[in-house]
């Protein structure tokens, strides 16, 4: 099948057969490039109470949730110009319902079983040594930036793989890494990662920052002479002005 609407329909990398009965949520997770996605219990995204604001946002919202409860979609239907208008909003419907669902206690349990696999890839960073990472979005609103994937040791945010690189940020929002962190402590790495250490001919350079941590001194130490100019400017207008001080 071709992709549409940034989604590949293409098979399932499972030996699965979803036919027609099989339900669209199954169905959906299950195509190459979803296997970051969680199936929503069908229970949750029917409680009006987990769908709330979400009418507005959404053209197609009746026909779109209509689809995300009913059986995985026929070769024909995926031809046909009017189904491809509602799964476009259906897509996008249940990437914001899975951003909800999975920092509710279930889809929580759900991510960690994905988490403790590695299904979310591996810390680029070597020196993380191959710590396991989490989805993450920069923003909450559709079509604003791409999921990327956050590491619990470093605490950096990187590129996911090539195949994960359309998926929309809003789909898992900006708080999951958190809450999943909170839910599951005992998930976070003990130890601390390992600084690079630069060295020329094998011997380490003595008293030798990065270029990141000299930037950072460089700014806090700007923000100090600032904070410290504000400071004296307000002594002055308080004794009457700088005339004051100088005498």
């Amino acid at each position: 099948m071709a992709a549409i609407i940034g989604f590949p329909l293409d098979e399932s990398d499972d030996d699965e057969d979803f036919s027609a009965e099989s339900g669209w949520i199954p169905w959906f997770c299950s195509l190459k490039g979803h296997e970051l996605f969680a199936e929503v219990d069908e229970e949750y995204a029917r409680d009006n109470f987990n769908l709330y604001g979400l009418r507005q946002r959404f053209p197609f919202y009746d026909n779109g949730l209509e689809m995300i409860l009913s059986s995985a979609p026929e070769d024909d239907e995926l031809a046909d110009d009017a189904f491809l208008e509602v799964y476009r909003d259906a897509t996008r419907l249940y990437g914001i319902i899975h951003s909800r669902y999975i920092i509710s206690p279930r889809g929580l349990q759900v991510m960690r079983e994905k988490f403790v696999k590695g299904t979310f890839g591996k810390c680029p960073r070597a020196l993380c040594d191959n710590q396991h990472v989490l989805p993450i979005g920069l923003s909450e609103e559709l079509e604003t930036a791409m999921m990327k994937v956050f590491c619990p040791r470093c605490e950096q945010v990187y590129a996911p793989k090539s195949r994960y690189k359309d998926l929309d940020g809003a789909f898992f929002g900006t708080s999951f890494p958190q809450m999943f962190l909170m839910a599951y402590p005992s998930l976070l790495p003990l130890d601390p990662p390992r600084p690079f250490v630069p060295r020329v001919f094998g011997f380490k350079l003595h008293n030798q920052h990065s270029l990141i941590q000299k930037k950072l001194e460089e700014e806090q130490g700007q923000h100090r002479r600032s904070g410290a100019a504000g400071s004296t400017m307000s002594a002055a207008r308080a004794l009457g002005g700088p005339e004051r001080l100088e005498a």
